[in-house]
């Protein structure tokens, strides 16, 4: 686990992806890939007369992107880790999917805000389920990730939350303190059977099993509130798609509203 994605992109959560990503790359001893994607105006495409107003724009953010590369690699030349850098223009989503077959995590938002952004809850949605890779999607307002701290994995038994744990091993083995979380009996893989592949990688992860909640979503917010962990692992959409948009769903519930950082696979 050495290749780290980092999207980088001129918005309000910029900086708290690339302090997380900085932090990940320190701890695993790995390489950071930024990824600077000039967003398409959302003019493209609507009216073939409003070619020049769309260039016009397209230009100015391409103008607005470039100084902010020239902040970030201002930066990044004191920082100590090596890294490389990618350009491209168009839509995030499908971008960050070409360029993640050989990347082991990748570094996002739970949330993008501001004018013409996209919801960067749909980028993550279509980033995880196409690219296959774990995600660690961070609050707006984090300004560090602590790998070294107590993560707090939400086990259901899905095949998403197994493989996800399994793709970040390198990772869970430089936590402090790993908790399995479940609520009332789940389906799959035992959360037993979970701590004894964790304990044969030298992790040694406390069960902690929580009665039935009749919103999952909303009490696994409510218990990353009171224990802040460093970061909360689960898998995504563990059910199909449109279950989980027409009711709501785990995944949108922490993609939302999550006040720690949430690493999630699919």
């Amino acid at each position: 686990m050495k290749n780290i994605l980092l999207l980088v992109h001129d918005d309000a959560g910029e900086e708290a992806r690339f302090q997380a990503a900085l932090d990940l790359t320190r701890a695993l001893a790995g390489h950071l890939t930024c990824f600077d994607i000039v967003q398409l105006p959302l003019l493209v495409g609507i009216d073939p007369m409003m070619g020049m107003a769309e260039a016009v724009i397209l230009e100015d953010a391409r103008e607005h992107e470039s100084a902010n590369r020239a902040r970030i690699e201002a930066r990044l030349v004191v920082e100590d880790v090596p890294w490389n850098w990618i350009d491209a223009t168009g839509d995030i989503a499908p971008l960050l999917n070409t360029e993640t077959t050989l990347a082991d995590i990748i570094v996002l938002n739970t949330a993008l805000v501001g004018d013409g952004q996209p919801a960067m809850g749909n980028v993550v949605s279509e980033v995880v389920m196409r690219s296959a890779k774990p995600i660690l999607a961070v609050p707006q307002a984090a300004r560090a990730f602590d790998a070294n701290g107590h993560v707090l994995i939400a086990w259901n038994g899905s095949t998403e939350v197994a493989d996800t744990m399994r793709a970040i091993t390198p990772l869970l083995a430089k936590a402090e303190a790993v908790t399995l979380l479940c609520f009332g009996e789940t389906d799959g893989t035992p959360i037993q059977e979970a701590a004894e592949y964790l304990s044969r990688h030298g992790i040694k992860a406390r069960i902690d099993q929580q009665g039935t909640a009749s919103d999952i979503g909303q009490a696994l917010v409510t218990l990353c509130r009171e224990r802040q962990p460093s970061c909360c692992v689960m898998g995504a959409y563990s059910h199909a798609r449109i279950r989980e948009n027409l009711f709501g769903g785990v995944t949108r519930r922490m993609l939302a509203e999550s006040p720690v950082p949430v690493i999630l696979g699919h």
